[in-house]
């Protein structure tokens, strides 16, 4: 990162910081803490860039996810990007001014799943934001370096920390085989279901059709590539799909909705022999499925868990000025502004695709 004289610019790093600390659902504090200090492993990050994610929004509403509880004091936010103001004492790859995305799930390096390259499976993970590890609604963060990506030339902060959710959609993408030339179904388009249209597209998909509720998010799939997109509400999805593509169906179905109805559309969509791959997470964790269908037509169901090995090969994609993800952008906060900017997030969902909040001002 460079001043407008051309000079490195190094974030100067003050003994105390400000983050906004959920202590109850619906009760988000501004609150002094003490700045990180990180290990000889790690590096400082000030943030610069953190996306609003559905998961943040849960919390916030309501104080758990699952068996994930908030019984202590929480800061939110695990999209994020950022610039490096100090390092540790083994920090080799990264110097302070160096501009950064995190990957925001630090798991062990040991076990069986991190051996064979399924890290996001490692039963010891520590992932932002998820109880009881602090996340990124704060100016500056400590996070061990094998974490921590180089930001390309000329990709801004904000499309740097959507490499997070976009990483989502590449790994669905991955664990479904997309392939050059198939066809692709999304259905749900919050802003991970947006960014697996790019991944869908990227990796190959030579159309990809896509289901919502809402005409904001309809027209947003649209602009980032989508052939088809089928207001849910107003239409069968699944009936579409196949009409579209002569009947068959979609080669992949990618439910990212979290929502019963939406996973069996995707089932319904799915060609025969075909894959479906699961990414949201329906409210009360259980949804019917017809069993028959899927034997009949011999779908392959695939659960996606996060992501791994997704953040140089996304990074290097959201480099691309084509892949015009700005459309996403639809609200800013300043770090005071959290708790407006996690109500706007759970209220309108009409309105808002994605919202930013910057934890050390708004274009600093």
């Amino acid at each position: 990162m460079r001043d407008a004289t051309g000079t490195r610019a190094v974030p100067v790093v003050p003994r105390e910081m400000d983050a906004a600390v959920l202590h109850r659902p619906f009760e988000v504090r501004l609150e002094r803490r003490p700045t990180p200090e990180p290990r000889e492993d790690e590096v400082l990050i000030q943030v610069k860039a953190v996306g609003v994610c559905g998961s943040d929004v849960h919390y916030y509403e309501h104080g758990k996810i699952g068996r994930y509880v908030v019984d202590r004091p929480l800061v939110l936010g695990h999209e994020c990007s950022g610039v490096v103001a100090a390092v540790g004492a083994a920090v080799t790859r990264f110097a302070p001014g160096d501009r950064v995305a995190v990957e925001p799930g630090i798991a062990c390096g040991r076990c069986a799943s991190c051996k064979s390259g399924k890290y996001n499976l490692c039963p010891d993970v520590r992932f932002l934001a998820t109880p009881p590890i602090d996340g990124a609604f704060a100016q500056f963060i400590a996070i061990r370096e094998d974490f921590v990506f180089p930001i390309p030339e000329g990709l801004s902060f904000e499309r740097a920390a959507m490499n997070e959710p976009f990483s989502v959609g590449l790994h669905a993408v991955r664990r479904a085989g997309v392939k050059t030339g198939d066809t692709v179904a999304i259905m749900g388009m919050g802003p991970v279901g947006l960014l697996t249209v790019v991944a869908a597209k990227a990796c190959g998909a030579s159309r990809v059709f896509v289901s919502d509720v809402e005409p904001l998010r309809l027209e947003a799939a649209l602009k980032l590539g989508a052939e088809l997109a089928v207001h849910a509400g107003r239409e069968d999805a699944a009936a579409a799909i196949h009409a579209a593509t002569g009947g068959e169906g979609a080669d992949v179905a990618i439910e990212t909705a979290g929502n019963p109805q939406a996973l069996r559309s995707a089932l319904l969509a799915t060609k025969r022999g075909g894959v479906a791959a699961v990414v949201g997470l329906p409210p009360e964790g259980r949804a019917e499925l017809s069993i028959s269908d899927l034997v009949d037509n011999e779908i392959d169901i695939r659960g996606v868990f996060r992501y791994a090995n997704t953040y140089p090969l996304g990074l290097s994609l959201l480099a691309d000025p084509a892949k015009n993800i700005e459309t996403l952008f639809t609200d800013a906060y300043s770090l005071e502004e959290t708790a407006a900017a996690l109500e706007r997030a759970r209220t309108n969902k009409s309105g808002s695709l994605k919202v930013l909040v910057y934890p050390n001002g708004i274009g600093g």
